[in-house]
This record gives C-alpha cells, sequence and structure tokens, in this order.
C-alpha cells in the first residue's frame, strides 16, 4: 500500500467493530480511511457459509472488493470454548439462532458451560483478518487472546462475549478495560496488527 491515504471499506455492518478496527489501524500507523459496508447500500449482505474463520473472512473481502472495486478488509471472529471442543467458533454471532443478539448468544453460553469446573473453563477468541484488492491480491493474518469464561458478565465496554472472559494474565474481562488496554491483548488487535505490518510492507502497484 502507498504512503497516501486510501479508501478501504470493511465489510461489515457493525459500527462498533468498525470503530474499533479503525483505532487498531491507526495506532498501527496504516494510512487508511476505513469506511464500514453501510456506506454502500447497494451492497448485499455477504452469507457467512464458511467453516472456517479464514474461508468466512475471504469471502467477505472477496465480495465486497468485488462489489465497490475497493480494497476490502474483512473479518471472521469467535470464542472457541475448550469443554465445547471448540464451539461457538464460527458460529458465534448467532449461536442462538440469529444473528447479531449479543445478549441472547451470551446467555446460552453461560448455560451450557453452567456446569464445567473453574479449571475447565478455558476459552480463546480467535480472529482472522482478510485483505483482498480487485487486483487480486489476498493477505490474511490470525490473531488469538487464549484466557477463561467467568460465570457472570463484568464491566460495560466491548461487545458479544467480552463480558464473561477474562485473558490470562488478568483478572479482568475484556468489558472492563479501557479501549486501549482490550486492543493491545485482543485477538482483532492482534490479527490486524499483524495485517497492517504485511500490508507495509507488501505495497500495492
Amino acid at each position: 500500500m502507498s504512503a497516501a491515504t486510501r479508501k478501504v471499506v470493511l465489510a461489515t455492518r457493525n459500527e462498533h467493530k468498525v470503530v474499533e478496527i479503525r483505532r487498531i489501524l491507526a495506532e498501527a500507523g496504516l494510512p487508511v480511511d476505513l469506511v464500514g459496508v453501510a456506506d454502500f447500500p447497494d451492497v448485499d449482505d455477504v452469507v457467512e457459509s464458511g467453516l472456517t474463520f479464514a474461508d468466512n473472512a475471504l469471502l467477505k473481502a472477496r465480495t465486497v472488493a468485488a462489489a465497490t472495486g475497493l480494497p476490502a478488509l474483512a473479518d471472521d471472529s469467535g470464542i472457541s470454548v475448550d469443554a465445547m471442543n471448540g464451539m461457538p467458533g464460527v458460529f458465534s454471532g448467532r449461536w442462538c439462532g440469529r444473528h447479531g443478539d449479543d445478549a441472547a448468544n451470551l446467555d446460552l453460553l453461560l448455560a451450557q458451560v453452567r456446569d464445567v469446573p473453574d479449571e475447565h473453563r478455558g476459552a480463546a477468541f480467535v480472529c482472522v483478518a482478510a485483505y483482498v484488492e480487485a487486483t487480486g491480491k489476498e493477505l490474511v493474518q490470525e490473531g488469538r487472546s487464549v484466557g477463561r469464561l467467568i460465570r457472570e458478565p463484568r464491566g460495560q465496554g466491548g461487545f458479544g462475549y467480552d463480558p464473561i472472559f477474562v485473558p490470562d494474565g488478568d483478572s479482568r474481562t475484556t468489558a472492563e478495560m479501557t479501549a486501549a488496554e482490550k486492543d493491545a491483548i485482543s485477538h482483532r488487535g492482534r490479527a490486524f496488527r499483524l495485517l497492517a505490518d504485511q500490508l507495509a510492507r507488501t505495497p500495492s502497484p
């Protein structure tokens, strides 16, 4: 990517995610003007039909890059619970049966691990970030944040499963951290910093 600021479309209508990733990329020093796909009302929603985070991230980025003619970023992320053989995984955003109902997803997951002892409540947030240009250039990076699930939600920050996830080395949930603290250790922060670094080292024509 050239030093000049370029418009890049983030393949999401989730404004929380747009704000978070815009902040992460700015902190990483990547000169992009990041906008959400909501700025392009003619672009249809992408059905996340992949079986892996990478499948879904690339599917979304490819679709949005083709539809807008602009470089596109996308991520797919979720929580992987040890006691549930890695689920909800790619189904994290619609675990309750409908997409985007954070409270219902969180409540269902808590109910499913209610009887799991504290020592077996390990979990990890996983994020795969993808960058796609209409030229065919594609970059993919993965980030992880390892920790454990608590039994009751705590904190007002973040979104999704943040109120029940405590990362290793801390006693707070990611919903109790400041935005900067969360970005420093989050799966999404790690994935997009790696991607920003890769973009800086592989300039576009």
